[in-house]
């Protein structure tokens, strides 16, 4: 299975969520699965695939040719795909990925998540996405979709187009275990 795996690039997070970020890419590999990242040597992105790395885990990174500069990109990716702009990033991650962990990150992780989720609510696509709610990261996002929910912007139903998870191997599992189809997303928007 390819995981898409979407986070921060920064150094400057605390080192918990990289350690956290080393642990899923090692699982990740360990478990036979492909990592397909944004490509960065550095943040969550650098410790997913140093994680995968050290367990000889398939490593695919995306980035645009504009992040090919000395110590930006990953050295050791199985494959290297550069595209010329972060539009045609995302679409590349997206058609390669049979599932999407989204780890803390900033804007960009949150413009992914979203992009991502949204597609997932048009059913354009029914692959499993997981946020990874390390230090309740992500309550705020949890809350703002009750909130979304109460006012009648989204559907009670929408909850269930993504899951939250604070255990790695239970998020894991999860992806694993996915059986979602387009046909329950259709189903779902016509409650």
């Amino acid at each position: 299975m390819n995981i898409c795996l979407y986070g921060a690039s920064s150094n400057e997070i605390d080192k918990n969520y990289i350690e956290s970020a080393e642990k899923v890419g090692e699982l990740i590999a360990e478990r036979g699965h492909t990592l397909i990242f944004g490509g960065g040597a550095r943040g969550i992105m650098g410790g997913a695939a140093r994680g995968a790395h050290s367990r000889s885990g398939k490593i695919n990174g995306i980035a645009p040719s504009f992040f090919n500069v000395d110590g930006i990109l990953f050295e050791h990716c199985t494959e290297l795909i550069y595209t010329e702009t972060m539009r045609e990033r995302k679409r590349l991650m997206e058609e390669m990925a049979d599932a999407f962990i989204v780890m803390p990150g900033g804007v960009g992780t949150l413009e992914e998540f979203l992009e991502i989720f949204t597609l997932k609510q048009l059913a354009r696509h029914s692959k499993p996405i997981a946020l990874f709610n390390q230090n309740g990261y992500y309550d705020d996002i949890i809350k703002l979709f009750s909130k979304a929910i109460r006012e009648k912007f989204m559907n009670e139903k929408c909850r269930e187009l993504c899951a939250f998870f604070t255990d790695i191997v239970e998020m894991l599992e999860y992806i694993e275990q996915y059986r979602g189809t387009l046909e329950d997303i259709m189903r779902m928007k016509n409650i």
